[in-house]
């Protein structure tokens, strides 16, 4: 029965899922259509939403592609690809790889997003060369679904920003919350840390559940799948002034001390406390650290930064989706407010969280981004849970985790795993559309009774 309900997915997705640009475009023109229809501004008015908000979200965005880029050059660190290959030996049937790579993209997302989405796309590429009788597709997307914790995890952009910015919290709340709400209350929560850790560990199972039975199986030919340039690095004749100072270790070394005391003062002066800045210098010096001279690092970063086109083609877009969202008509009402408060209805001090999360979810198909995501439905939420008596904490949170779960079905952060692997968003979302409904479950139980 899961295995028909499986395969049925994939074939939905496979046949009606269009490219992730093309879903973009798709989800403008939806936006368009509900923001009149709901809040009954003219087409010039929506027009001038849409335009305002293209450009609106630059700063993050060039936050979330150094996420991307500076995880994917720590994660291609020769030392990091040495890891992965020792890591995938480890399974030796098609379901020990699917388990394998599932818990291991899961923790490392929990860790860092960017990160853990090359980490999981490497790995499963590992095993596939290894592993005879593994579904490729099957394999990506496992390493895709521990996407789902990420905003759960220490580099999780909402937790981080309200740990932070207490004026922006200020504003986000119109006033009832004036200080930051530490990390303690949020990413380290009984709640959090119960919901990310049932999930990680409970995910490979499902994913290994879902492997197709062997006249299904999909596999790779080993030698598609072979590096571009060798693992182990040439010696590089060094004859130049300007070559010595690029293979100076001496100059990785002094910014990573730099970095590192730095770092040191920050946390002793401030505690743990993370946000995406300090989040980014971490794998910044880690990856200067692993790659050891300044033009290995030089050659990672642009290496790196192929992977992040799609953020930078789609995010634009996407910040207009965000504009057509919010763009209010003369009485205050937007796309987002309604849908937002069609759940606030319904909602009291115990359903909230469980409402929030849902309609968070909802808001993340047309908004994939947790910046943008805060923007769209905190000032709606945070100020309506003070009345109610829930805590800001878990009504941000719930924000949060709504963002990372419909992200199973929203192919714009695969974008990166995608490239690595080879592969479209229609070949691994059908999979990826069963872990939705697994983990809607569960986040929402722990919503609803934690």
């Amino acid at each position: 029965m899961f295995k028909k309900l499986t395969n049925a997915s994939v074939a939905l997705v496979q046949k009606y899922l269009p490219d992730a640009f093309i879903f973009a475009i798709l989800l403008t023109i939806l936006t368009f259509i509900l923001s009149f229809i709901t809040t009954g501004q003219s087409i010039m008015e929506l027009i001038q939403h849409w335009g305002t908000g293209v450009w609106s979200l630059l700063l993050f965005t060039m936050q979330m592609v150094l996420v991307l880029v500076l995880g994917t050059a720590l994660a291609n660190a020769p030392a990091v690809k040495t890891l992965l290959k020792s890591i995938s030996k480890v399974a030796k049937t098609p379901g020990q790889a699917i388990m394998l790579v599932s818990f291991v993209s899961a923790v490392a997302c929990w860790l860092n997003w960017g990160f853990g989405l090359i980490v999981g796309a490497l790995l499963a590429k590992e095993l596939a060369k290894n592993v005879k009788g593994v579904d490729y597709r099957l394999l990506i997307a496992a390493a895709y679904s521990g996407f789902v914790v990420w905003h759960g995890g220490i580099s999780g952009s909402i937790p981080l920003t309200i740990a932070t910015d207490a004026a922006g919290l200020a504003v986000i709340s119109e006033g009832t919350i004036n200080e930051v709400i530490p990390v303690s209350k949020t990413i380290f929560s009984p709640l959090n840390l119960i919901v990310s850790w049932v999930i990680i560990l409970t995910l490979p199972f499902l994913n290994r559940a879902m492997h197709p039975d062997r006249d299904n199986v999909i596999e790779i030919d080993p030698s598609l799948l072979a590096d571009d340039e060798e693992e182990a690095i040439a010696k590089e004749e060094i004859e130049t002034p300007a070559q010595k100072l690029e293979n100076s270790k001496f100059l990785s070394c002094f910014i990573i001390v730099v970095a590192v005391v730095f770092l040191v003062k920050h946390f002793i002066e401030k505690g743990f406390s993370l946000d995406l800045n300090i989040v980014n210098l971490i794998f910044l010096t880690l990856g200067l650290y692993y790659h050891k001279t300044p033009i290995r690092y030089v050659r990672a970063i642009e290496e790196a930064v192929k992977g992040a086109g799609g953020i930078v083609l789609q995010f634009p877009f996407y910040a207009g989706i965000m504009g057509l969202m919010t763009g209010a008509n003369a009485d205050g009402v937007s796309l987002a407010s309604v849908i937002t408060n069609l759940f606030l209805r319904i909602s009291n001090e115990t359903t909230f969280p469980l409402f929030t999360f849902w309609s968070a979810g909802l808001v993340n198909i047309f908004v994939p981004s947790g910046g943008g995501q805060w923007a769209v439905q905190g000032p709606v939420m945070m100020p309506a849970a003070i009345p109610l008596g829930v805590d800001p904490a878990k009504a941000a949170m719930a924000i949060a985790w709504g963002d990372a779960w419909t992200n199973m079905i929203q192919p714009f952060w695969a974008l990166p795993a995608l490239g690595l692997a080879g592969l479209s968003a229609k070949d691994i979302m059908g999979y990826c559309l069963i872990v939705l409904l697994y983990t809607g479950v569960i986040i929402s139980l722990g919503f609803l009774l934690l």
